[in-house]
């Protein structure tokens, strides 16, 4: 038997209507909060926001589609999310009303920063204001390389911006990882200039760049772009699906473990 008094508030007795009305509404008002968690929809990681950018190119090779391989250690570093990020993919591979949705070079204007004709924004183009809406703390690039006759992983940052030692930081701990978990090659760290190619240009440095890590182009300070092997020399490697959920997984803890505790933007 609960011998525990219980006692009934009659609201209509309290004084003025205000007070009723406070009453009444306060309960209401923390059954919302139980019900709804918290505010907004990042989680327990509400103060990590992790953007990653599998590649869109679907013209890498004989028998190689270079986007759905990406595509697929991207889902695996997202599935592998403990909660402490808000982790979200940009991606043009399935985006109607682009130009060069499914191919073109991170280096080349004609495919990154240029309309055209219709009056159509690139792919590139595309994933990158999809990330600025996200405001990350944290993007990610991921590729595959071709034509180096190499089995292996690099780090590419952007250079001449106040965050390039920390990018590069961030990009050798993830290639460490990568390697790691895949037994591929441990192929540096490299500054985005370095493939000396096509005619995309940082005009603050006026050095070549990659358009989708240039700090004029993406808001977010921490970024970095990986290719990851070479679409001949691991074509085995990286056609295994045990293999990319081992990359994404090592990704993403990589960016959980560095991340995670900093608290802030």
């Amino acid at each position: 038997m609960n011998n525990r008094q219980t006692t009934t508030l009659d609201v209509n007795s309290l004084g003025t209507p205000v007070l009723r009305c406070l009453i009444l509404f306060f309960p209401m008002l923390f059954v919302a909060c139980g019900t709804s968690g918290q505010l907004g929809v990042a989680g327990k990681g509400e103060d990590l926001v992790v953007v990653y950018q599998p590649s869109h190119q679907s013209d890498t090779g004989l028998n190689f589609n270079e986007a759905l391989v990406c595509n697929a250690i991207v889902e695996a570093a997202m599935a592998a999310s403990t909660g402490v990020a808000e982790v979200h993919k940009v991606w043009s591979y399935n985006v109607d009303g682009l130009h060069h949705a499914r191919e073109g070079s991170n280096t080349k204007i004609d495919h990154t920063s240029a309309t055209d004709s219709l009056g159509r924004i690139s792919g590139y183009a595309y994933e990158v204001r999809e990330s600025n809406r996200l405001n990350p703390n944290v993007f990610v690039a991921i590729h595959n390389n071709g034509a180096t006759k190499r089995n292996a992983c690099w780090g590419f940052v952007h250079e001449g911006d106040n965050q390039e030692p920390g990018n590069r930081d961030l990009a050798r701990e993830l290639v460490e990882a990568v390697c790691k978990a895949s037994g591929l090659e441990n192929g540096g760290v490299f500054g985005d200039s370095s493939p000396n190619r096509n005619d995309y240009r940082c005009k603050n440095t006026g050095k070549l760049s990659f358009y989708s890590l240039d700090e004029n182009v993406n808001r977010c300070s921490t970024r970095v772009l990986l290719e990851i092997g070479d679409n001949k020399e691991s074509y085995d490697l990286l056609m295994n699906p045990d293999i990319q959920k081992k990359i994404g997984s090592a990704i993403q803890g990589v960016i959980e473990h560095r991340y995670s505790k900093q608290g802030s933007r």
